[in-house]
């Protein structure tokens, strides 16, 4: 699945056009918004923004900038963030969570490529490519009438989905000695392996916070474990106790299984 996330990033990365990550929390979304940025051209500006975490009152001045004496506390001009990125990406985390009002402004900037500052008379020119980003599902926004069925069809121009870890549990012994190098480097502390046996519980845990979870995981076992190698007495409990019902049955040496009064050995 992330071999063709990849292929996808290297197709479009080249191209203008905006794009419309989607997934859970931790799935990697940003990573995947960076990468079409190094693609297209790490020399152009890469502006983030989480539009959960503003305030809603501060979002329009904060994506489109303001004049001096828009409001109290407008003690000078400020260029917003679509300026900011002009000639590069703005990442639009959470795009989902923004309000019905701000969302027929993004609308316009982004068809006219123009914004108004706040308590501004004239518009300023942008160019700017949108990389949009979301945990909720914007088609049923779109239906509930909580987001602006216009906007989505113009995020939407190339949508990439990342699934959730736990759908591609494959992926985690490449993860894990990925974060195991990274850690130590930035920690200038030796390098940590799993053995089979943490790896393995690794593998069977369900991993609510996806990514994240398991490159902050890494991270913690990088600091605390004294040894050269993580074993499962050094994973939290939650993971430590967890034992597969598939592991529980070959442990136990009963591999019988009964059809009503015939067993097969």
């Amino acid at each position: 699945v992330m071999i063709e996330v990849q292929r996808r990033v290297q197709r479009i990365g080249p191209f203008a056009s905006n794009v419309l990550l989607m997934g859970e929390s931790g799935t990697g979304k940003e990573l995947v918004a960076r990468a079409i940025h190094q693609t297209w051209g790490e020399e152009r500006p890469f502006i983030p923004v989480n539009s959960a975490a503003i305030p809603e009152n501060l979002l329009e001045s904060e994506l489109f900038g303001h004049a001096r004496g828009a409001f109290t506390g407008a003690d000078r001009d400020r260029q917003g963030l679509f300026v900011e990125a002009h000639g590069g990406v703005l990442f639009l985390d959470e795009v989902g969570e923004l309000p019905m009002s701000l969302q027929v402004k993004l609308l316009r900037a982004i068809q006219e490529g123009t914004v108004r500052p706040v308590g501004a008379s004239a518009e300023v020119q942008v160019d700017v490519r949108i990389i949009a980003a979301t945990s909720r599902d914007l088609a049923v926004e779109v239906e509930a009438g909580r987001f602006r069925e216009d906007l989505y069809y113009r995020l939407n121009v190339v949508p990439i989905l990342l699934p959730p870890l736990r759908d591609r549990m494959e992926d985690i012994p490449l993860l894990v000695e990925h974060f195991c190098t990274k850690s130590a480097r930035r920690l200038k502390i030796q390098r940590k392996q799993m053995s089979p046996a943490a790896m393995k519980r690794l593998q069977v845990y369900s991993w609510p916070g996806n990514v994240r979870e398991l490159e902050n995981l890494v991270e913690r076992l990088t600091i605390l474990v004294e040894t050269d190698t993580v074993g499962v007495e050094d994973l939290p409990e939650h993971l430590s106790e967890q034992i597969p019902p598939l592991q529980q049955v070959l442990s136990s040496g009963d591999l019988s299984i009964k059809r009503g009064t015939r067993e097969l050995e």
